[in-house]
């Protein structure tokens, strides 16, 4: 068992288990918007970067809909910064973002997911809802997301 990141690094822990979502197809209208401001260079738009950038998870499991702005959350939903090294650019079209949820942390079940960049300004670039099971105490649960361009 690991307490952070570093330690799952350091000891070389391979995952108890690997979940894989299908692929969703849910971009929401700020994250577009704020993606298109950094792209043009148009207004002070904040980059989804390892500074800024999270992955929240919370309880509620409603269908992802691209006027969504986050985590719906029922009673439950924390955000958690980007790992060290990420996000990180994967061949051409390929960005992917992971950030750890150790002990004490998000101990309930994960109903939905997304990527925002930052407590200030908050705009989620995507949201999904996949059944991720429940986390207990005492474990570490890495969440990884992958955004394919096409």
């Amino acid at each position: 068992m690991a307490k952070d990141a570093q330690e799952i690094i350091d000891k070389q822990i391979e995952p108890y288990e690997v979940i894989k979502a299908a692929p969703h197809n849910c971009l929401l209208h700020e994250g577009i918007a704020t993606f298109l401001g950094l792209l043009c260079g148009i207004g002070s738009e904040v980059a989804y970067s390892n500074a800024n950038a999270r992955i929240g998870v919370g309880d509620l499991g409603t269908a992802p809909a691209d006027t969504q702005t986050g985590l719906l959350g029922g009673a439950e939903t924390l955000y958690k910064a980007m790992n060290a090294t990420y996000p990180q650019k994967s061949g051409d079209h390929v960005i992917v973002f992971q950030s750890d949820f150790v002990s004490g942390e998000a101990e309930w079940a994960w109903l939905e997911e997304c990527i925002d960049n930052g407590s200030t300004p908050a705009k989620d670039l995507c949201r999904q809802n996949t059944s991720l099971g429940t986390k207990s105490a005492g474990q570490t649960w890495r969440l990884t997301g992958t955004i394919t361009w096409t």
